[in-house]
């Protein structure tokens, strides 16, 4: 049975959905705009955006007890592929290392007038009290 995620940490789901599901040994984050979490509103500006998403997709990811080095593949959606670099920058900081797979693709709108959109996926196996 899927377990449903909840991180208080981040932005409460804008539609019917789930910030995370867990199925399995894999955890499967919903889309993260650049929200912030305590007065809900959405960053002014691609890089504040995507640093805020990619610290809700950290808050989310914890709640499911992970970390970014769990995670296998996130997709990125961006309504401007000229933020690319700048966007790609500030992931690249979150992943040192061994980065996950990633798919980037420019969209025509998202939701509430963001600029970008991650989603992950994560391996995470439950893993034996110690």
């Amino acid at each position: 049975m899927p377990e449903i995620i909840v991180a208080n940490a981040a932005p409460a789901a804008i539609g019917p959905y789930s910030q995370a599901v867990r199925a399995g040994e894999f955890v499967f984050t919903s889309g993260q705009l650049g929200i912030d979490p305590v007065t809900r509103t959405l960053r002014p500006d691609v890089i504040p955006q995507t640093e805020q998403a990619l610290d809700n997709l950290a808050a989310v990811l914890a709640a499911a007890g992970c970390t970014f080095a769990d995670v296998v593949k996130t997709t990125i959606f961006v309504t401007d592929l000229a933020h690319f670099q700048a966007i790609n920058t500030a992931y690249g900081a979150r992943f040192k290392g061994n980065p996950p797979a990633r798919s980037t693709v420019q969209v025509a709108a998202l939701p509430l007038g963001g600029l970008v959109e991650f989603e992950m996926v994560a391996y995470a196996p439950v893993r034996a009290a110690g």
